[in-house]
């Protein structure tokens, strides 16, 4: 059987040790690699790899429960599509973050909301282009269908790991050249209010979900097919003016959206 979590803390944390071997128990009815799994979630939930904690290598954990790499990498596949770890190209395999309590109400801010849950909030522009408004963004901006607006394509994290991937509109010409606005500022509140923008509220919100694409799955860096919120809102300025109408995806396992009043 498998020895100890406190035995695997010492493989984690680089002392060698001959007699730390951690066995899979064989013809038992449970395949090693969903053994592994399960054993490197009890350390995960057990604290003993926190949040954020690197994982040791898939040559150690070969080594330690003594079978072959292949195995251990289904068994971190595993652990990916329960959401619990994220492997990083280059860089390795890391717990994940407990999800942000992400509240939607009248005055809803994603820095604003990552910050007071003690994370660094990122956000990067993808892309910027003026394009031509389809039925239901032109019905959000109160604009005609197939008029120009821009639109502003978005990643934003949380720590470092991805949390939400979106598009934003804005109706022209009054948000004109606002991707260069956003580059500035750093934030879409910042930009709205370089367009005189000093405050906004929401003034709907829809929430569905489904599985991630490939790319989508990619961008967020997530393990493929898993779950993402669906979420699109309109924001309106202090006159009720429409001024924004965003698609966003959020990575399910890492947010908790919480709708207020």
């Amino acid at each position: 059987m498998i020895k100890s979590s406190d035995d695997f803390m010492t493989v984690a944390d680089g002392v060698d040790d001959a007699d730390d071997g951690r066995e899979i128990a064989r013809g038992g009815g449970i395949s090693a690699w969903r053994q592994i799994a399960d054993d490197i979630e009890a350390d995960i939930s057990a604290g003993r790899f926190p949040a954020g904690a690197q994982l040791p290598t898939e040559a150690q954990l070969a080594t330690r429960f003594a079978v072959n790499r292949h195995t251990v990498r289904r068994g971190l596949s595993e652990l990916a599509v329960r959401g619990l770890v994220r492997a990083t190209q280059g860089r390795g395999t890391f717990v994940e973050a407990r999800p942000i309590r992400y509240p939607i109400g009248p005055r809803t801010r994603f820095s604003e909301i990552v910050s007071r849950a003690g994370r660094e909030a990122g956000g990067r522009l993808l892309g910027s282009a003026v394009v031509a408004a389809d039925a239901r963004t032109a019905a959000a901006l109160g604009v005609a269908e197939g008029a120009p607006v821009i639109r502003l394509d978005t990643l934003r994290s949380a720590d470092g790991t991805p949390i939400s991937l979106g598009s934003g509109f804005f109706p022209l010409p009054r948000f004109e050249r606002f991707g260069d606005a956003y580059l500035a500022y750093g934030s879409i509140t910042g930009a709205l209010a370089s367009r005189g923008v000093d405050d906004y509220r929401r003034l709907e919100t829809r929430i569905s979900a489904r599985p991630a694409s490939a790319e989508e799955a990619a961008s967020l860096d997530l393990a493929p097919g898993r779950l993402l919120l669906a979420v699109d809102s309109i924001n309106v300025d202090g006159d009720g003016t429409p001024i924004q109408f965003t698609r966003a995806l959020f990575a399910a396992d890492r947010t908790e959206i919480v709708v207020e009043s």
